[in-house]
């Protein structure tokens, strides 16, 4: 009767942890949850909510999951051990961007009817001038898996600091050499710019948030797994 009662039990755990290795989705290799590596990073996926210039969910965006390869996010881990010293702290609002979500992106910027999130992302540039001026791309480094999009964070409140600009505000406020922002706010870009390089990270001169892995792991690499 024992027996019997052990091989129930043996039998009814290998049912949950198939189960549960099934639910779990499974990374392409060299790609991590950036979470498994920095278990409190503080992460914002303005993708996966309607707090965006499209002002809706994007494709591919399923959960609130940031994603990067390894290499990027133990290089990010660095850079969070070095701010928190100065008691400051991270914000990620995206890392990989699967290539559809850069299509609806496409898609939406054709709509020239849509601007319902004009005035608070790009209210000095006609939706036409998107593309022209590189705003919406038909690839992104993003979709590479080794570029992120973050901020600064009060090490004690949380709040983030501020940076002259909002986070993908498209406008010559968000450059990174932009002149006419206080000088605390230059401050607070330059020790983003400053800590970030340290650890391998360059810049996009014309987005004070994005920066990418130097010798990312797969440079030619689009990819389009879904976040989740």
């Amino acid at each position: 009767m024992r027996l019997k009662h052990n091989i129930i039990i043996v039998a009814f755990i290998s049912i949950a942890f198939a189960f549960t290795k099934q639910d779990v989705p499974v990374l392409p290799e060299g790609f991590v949850y950036v979470k498994s590596v920095i278990p409190d990073l503080d992460v914002e996926l303005r993708y996966y909510t309607s707090n965006n210039f499209v002002g809706d969910t994007i494709d591919g965006y399923a959960s609130n999951e940031l994603i990067l390869t390894e290499q990027a996010a133990q290089a990010l881990r660095l850079v969070k051990e070095e701010l928190e010293v100065q008691n400051i702290c991270l914000k990620v609002y995206d890392g990989y961007r699967p290539q559809r979500a850069v299509n609806h992106f496409m898609h939406w910027a054709t709509d020239l009817n849509d601007t319902i999130n004009k005035q608070q992302f790009y209210p000095d540039v006609a939706k036409k001038d998107l593309f022209k001026e590189e705003y919406i791309a038909t690839r992104s480094g993003h979709s590479r898996g080794s570029t992120l999009d973050l901020t600064l964070t009060d090490g004690k409140t949380g709040v983030p600091l501020d940076m002259g600009s909002p986070y993908d505000f498209f406008g010559e406020q968000s450059w990174v050499d932009y002149d006419n922002i206080t000088e605390a706010q230059k401050a607070n870009r330059q020790l983003l710019q400053t800590v970030m390089l340290k650890h391998n990270f360059r810049n996009y001169p014309k987005e004070w948030w994005h920066f990418t892995l130097r010798w990312e792991p797969f440079p030619d690499t689009y990819f389009d797994f879904v976040v989740e």
